[in-house]
């Protein structure tokens, strides 16, 4: 079947909004001005999605599978770099369902830490997030538990693109939003939410611009994965449901290096004390490395999208 960018809908991620939001934090914004950061004196609203169930925006498009696709009895199953396993280990806690969880030995420490916590069973293997989706698919096969992928499922994008309805009443003057991309789940079901009324700006990480090739090629491709947001921004390739969302609405991408994530990380936490991971924090450097530049008076929103570090990591 031909995979088309209307197949994620405004009408479609009203009603996953309906279903999930008994689960899900109203996630505050904040308003501060860029002269604050060291930039232009533009408004720029952050949305505090870190401060959602789990640490990070992944716990919409969790709960998102597990309301709305049928379960069967050997629970599920997820591939993560930390973020997603998280969120689903938490989801399936919730909801009581069974839920194993596989994550490549790059996840952080904070992150593996979360999915144990919640109680999930936990299989470390592997260096990337495309050797714990592969031994992830083994285990679906195996055991019959329903996967929930971490990005390329419809009701993971309808879930996701539930904070772009959310952002769109907290802060309906916003001219531009940046996103960071790592599958390109959050910024296709944004974007699928905002269906070109605004600006849509990805955020990658240099090391690993999977969107920006993609774009490139036009087809997802294989990419490059590295760098120190490698454990929540670095698939292989974003996904196939992603793309034609990501070609249609998405402005275009913009790329980052990790020195400009630390100082972002930093800047949040010494000017707003808000504390990012690197993925999380990877939009607001943007901003922060000048790769992306408003114009006079634009209105400025960046996603800050996760928060699963530790204080020893982030007190470098």
């Amino acid at each position: 079947m031909e995979i088309s960018s209307d197949m994620i809908s405004r009408e479609r991620i009203e009603g996953a909004e309906r279903i999930i939001r008994p689960h899900i934090r109203r996630t505050p914004v904040v308003e501060i001005v860029g002269s604050d950061f060291g930039l232009d004196g533009i408004p720029i609203t952050l949305k505090l999605e870190q401060l959602q169930h789990s640490g990070s925006f992944k716990a919409r498009g969790a709960f998102a599978n597990l309301l709305m696709r049928e379960l069967p009895k050997a629970g599920v199953v997820a591939a993560s770099g930390g973020n997603h396993g998280a969120a689903v280990a938490y989801a399936a806690r919730t909801l009581d369902v069974a839920a194993r969880i596989f994550v490549p030995r790059i996840s952080s420490p904070a992150k593996i830490q979360r999915i144990r916590d919640y109680g999930a069973d936990l299989v470390v293997g592997g260096e990337r997030y495309a050797d714990a989706l592969a031994a992830s698919e083994a285990w679906a096969t195996q055991s019959k538990a329903l996967p929930i992928h971490a990005f390329d499922q419809d009701e993971t994008l309808l879930g996701q693109g539930t904070l772009g309805r959310e952002l769109q009443e907290q802060a309906p003057q916003l001219d531009t939003l940046l996103v960071a991309v790592g599958g390109g789940g959050l910024i296709a079901g944004i974007a699928a939410w905002y269906a070109g009324s605004i600006s849509v700006i990805g955020v990658e990480p240099e090391a690993s611009p999977t969107l920006a090739k993609a774009l490139e090629a036009g087809h997802p491709v294989d990419a490059e994965t590295g760098g120190i947001a490698a454990d929540s921004l670095a698939p292989r390739r974003v996904g196939d449901r992603v793309f034609p969302i990501a070609k249609r609405y998405v402005n275009r991408v913009v790329l980052v290096p990790d020195d400009a994530i630390r100082k972002a990380q930093d800047t949040l936490w010494n000017t707003a004390r808000v504390v990012a991971e690197p993925g999380g924090a990877a939009a607001f450097a943007a901003l922060i490395a000048g790769r992306y530049r408003p114009r006079p008076g634009e209105r400025v929103g960046v996603v800050v999208s996760g928060a699963n570090t530790t204080a020893v990591d982030f007190a470098r």
